[in-house]
């Protein structure tokens, strides 16, 4: 059954489109975690996003436990490094 499609467009090899206004492409969630704590420390991400995980013996590896398994404390992970690097940029 012949197409009118070119071959390669049916092969998952396809190049994914590039985010250059996202500042979050190609950000892991370790160096947000580990940004964060060097911007803040420990006591003031804590203070900021109010989890377990950043006020009690914390660390990155912990840390990246709980928010990968739960979306609601990434997503206010995400929140806080784009505030952090709207802050940068400010000169802060």
């Amino acid at each position: 059954m012949p197409t009118d499609l070119p071959e390669s467009s049916n092969t998952s090899s396809a190049v994914a489109p590039q985010q250059p206004r996202n500042p979050l492409h190609g950000v892991t969630l370790e160096a947000m975690v580990t940004a964060l704590a060097d911007f803040y420390g420990w006591d003031g991400l804590a203070q900021h996003i109010a989890i377990r995980c950043f006020a009690v013996d914390p660390s990155v590896s912990s840390s990246l436990k709980f928010l990968r398994k739960t979306p609601w404390a990434r997503d206010k992970v995400e929140s806080l490094y784009l505030f952090m690097l709207r802050e940068q940029r400010r000169g802060r």
